[in-house]
């Protein structure tokens, strides 16, 4: 392939990841609204199902997320009762979160969401769980080699 037809737009990952990202979120949007949900704010619940009690720090790290863009999603989460946030006992610099009852019950829902999304990309379950890992694979490798550049600079 020469570099102009590296070049065109249909050729570049980046736009085929983008342009099926903001499909799939356009899809979560419309359903997540209904619960009153934005997209953050569920990749927030999801985590904090697997993990309910985890630090601000470790849920950051866990949504490749800093401080300042968790920050305003959890208080606005914790102004209407889906989570709380506390200070830690032993360390009052950290700050744990953990989902209330609400938070704990809007899982059934969500999950029924996140299940139609599925149903509408319209891949096979072996073809989502192979996209999936590969994503996963490529996202770990670009995040170490970012990692790596700054670790050599």
């Amino acid at each position: 392939m020469s570099n102009y037809e590296n070049l065109k737009l249909d050729n570049q990952l980046c736009f085929a990841l983008y342009a099926a990202t903001n499909a799939i979120i356009r899809s979560y949007r419309l359903r997540l609204s209904k619960v009153g949900l934005t997209y953050p704010q569920y990749l927030i619940l999801v985590a904090l199902w697997e993990t309910n009690g985890i630090t601000i720090k470790g849920l950051g790290d866990r949504l490749h997320l800093d401080s300042g863009t968790l920050t305003p999603i959890l208080k606005r989460l914790e102004s209407v009762g889906i989570l709380s946030r506390e200070r830690n006992k032993n360390d009052e610099r950290v700050v744990n979160i953990r989902l209330t009852k609400t938070g704990k019950d809007l899982e059934h829902q969500v999950a029924k969401i996140q299940s139609a999304v599925a149903c509408e990309t319209g891949l096979e379950q072996l073809e989502f769980v192979k996209l999936r890992t590969a994503l996963h694979e490529l996202a770990a490798t670009m995040i170490e080699k970012q990692h790596d550049s700054k670790t050599a600079a």
